[in-house]
């Protein structure tokens, strides 16, 4: 397991940092936080900041009565960035409903991006994943239930995401931890309640006029968003799609050697322009 980076903080949001040079913001997904990108940043070329989506990870005690949409977090990423003196613009990069803030804070701020990479990302009408359209049927109940009831569904969902068995028992108990101590059933409920596919419906149609340097990275054998939506994004940013054949979802733990080579392809090819 990677050195743990430290939680850096301002009155916009939280963040774990590591690197120097070009700035690289990292935005994670459900059920994670900014440890999904650990093994990722160390072989990054350039300065890593992997921020932390209000509500989730350690900031899930303070956040946990936000808006926590898509949409919303967008705005919380681009209120953050604009707090931050990067001194350049920055590469975005997203996982999974990361990769969808990814989506709606560079269309609406184009300028403020030198680039973008999608990898296993929400999009379009691909989510939210029957599972989570489950709990949010079933959210009165199990908002209710203790801990020992909610860790086994975690669990499924984590290893469903994984081809790496190693990786995935070092997920959960990465990614376990901010639930059971914060409350898992109300954390997890508060995270899936808003999740709706309009927010990067309502964005779609403009995905092909962005013009940013991008790339788009996918686990071909992802059973929560599946390669054609990974071709189409690819197809409508303007760039190749890199495959990962055996590739699951949690591509960032599994294969972090693929996606800091696809993130440091960004990093200079964005350099030039």
């Amino acid at each position: 397991m990677t050195e743990r980076q430290p939680m850096l903080e301002n009155a916009q949001g939280r963040w774990t940092e590591q690197g120097t040079g070009a700035p690289v913001i990292l935005v994670h997904g459900i059920p994670t936080s900014p440890r999904l990108w650990r093994h990722v940043m160390p072989l990054v070329q350039g300065r890593c900041l992997a921020w932390e989506m209000p509500g989730y990870g350690t900031s899930i005690p303070q956040d946990a009565n936000k808006d926590l949409s898509l949409s919303a977090q967008a705005g919380y990423l681009l209120e953050w960035l604009d707090s931050l003196d990067l001194g350049q613009k920055p590469v975005l990069v997203g996982h999974d409903l990361g990769g969808g803030v990814a989506q709606i804070a560079a269309l609406r701020q184009p300028d403020a991006f030198a680039g973008l990479m999608l990898t296993n990302s929400v999009a379009y009408d691909s989510w939210p994943v029957p599972s989570v359209k489950m709990m949010q049927r079933l959210a009165p109940v199990m908002a209710r239930l203790p801990a020992s009831l909610i860790y086994p569904t975690m669990v499924q969902l984590l290893h469903r995401g994984h081809d790496n068995r190693q990786r995935a028992l070092e997920s959960i108990r990465e990614h376990w931890a901010p639930y059971s101590t914060h409350g898992a059933a109300r954390a997890l409920m508060s995270q899936v309640l808003p999740l709706t596919a309009s927010d990067t419906k309502e964005i779609s149609a403009q995905l092909h006029t962005l013009g940013l340097p991008a790339r788009v990275v996918w686990g071909a054998a992802d059973r929560f968003q599946k390669i054609r939506f990974g071709e189409r994004l690819a197809a409508e940013l303007g760039c190749d799609i890199i495959t990962i054949p055996e590739g699951k979802h949690f591509t960032p733990e599994d294969h972090a050697e693929t996606v800091a080579a696809a993130i440091n392809s960004l990093l200079a090819e964005a350099q030039k322009h």
